[in-house]
């Protein structure tokens, strides 16, 4: 069996269109699921018990659930709630924002603790306010942490995209799976959607490594 080239040439729109889905979804979660992790983060640092009490329990909860669960309970969820249809990669995307948030909420909560408690009451001493020292003193130390994981979780999330065909939004394996289907040539297909995703998730993980090597304590 010869791999056909043209089969890729003449359905590239559609597979270039699929990626383009699956970047996006991923783009957005991790803006989406970064603000609500964060909020999430100084929400279980608070010192009232019950706001903490509720982040916890919330992380707790989505970080027990498999992320496929998440996906079909938002899909069906969504509709009755905002009381109207809706479209599935809306349902998928507040799905992937919610589920992200509770593993930044953990990731960014580790960043923080990570600052040593002496430098936090150095900066209170020095006369700064408790949000000029998480501005200035907590957050850049904090963050120097935080990017190797941050973007180890945002390679996971985009290798996680590849589940959304269940409800089915359009992504890069879908839009390959369809096309395999058609034309019956599965091995071009499936063979160029690993390789895609091997070239983008071994870039990212190099710039990982290199990240963690260049910010090493």
């Amino acid at each position: 069996m010869q791999f056909d080239f043209n089969i890729l040439v003449q359905y590239s729109g559609l597979l270039f269109h699929g990626l383009l889905i699956s970047l996006q979804l991923t783009l957005l979660a991790i803006v989406g699921g970064m603000l609500i992790g964060t909020l999430l983060a100084m929400m279980r640092m608070s010192r009232f018990w019950i706001v903490s009490a509720l982040a916890g329990g919330y992380v707790n909860f989505l970080r027990s659930l498999p992320l496929i669960l998440v996906i079909f309970w938002f899909y069906v969820l969504t509709p009755k709630i905002v009381g109207h249809p809706i479209d599935a990669y809306s349902s998928v995307l507040i799905a992937f924002v919610l589920f992200e948030a509770a593993y930044y909420c953990e990731i960014i909560r580790a960043g923080i603790s990570s600052v040593k408690r002496g430098q936090v009451q150095a900066g209170l001493a020095m006369g700064f306010n408790h949000l000029s020292v998480m501005r200035y003193i907590v957050l850049p130390q904090a963050l120097r942490n935080m990017v190797p994981v941050l973007l180890t979780q945002a390679i996971i999330m985009f290798q996680d995209t590849s589940i959304v065909y269940v409800v089915g939004v359009r992504d890069f394996l879908t839009a390959a799976d369809v096309v395999a289907n058609s034309t019956n040539r599965p091995i071009e297909l499936y063979s160029t959607v690993a390789v895609v995703y091997l070239l983008i998730c071994f870039t990212a993980s190099r710039l990982v490594g290199s990240l963690q090597r260049r910010y090493a304590l």
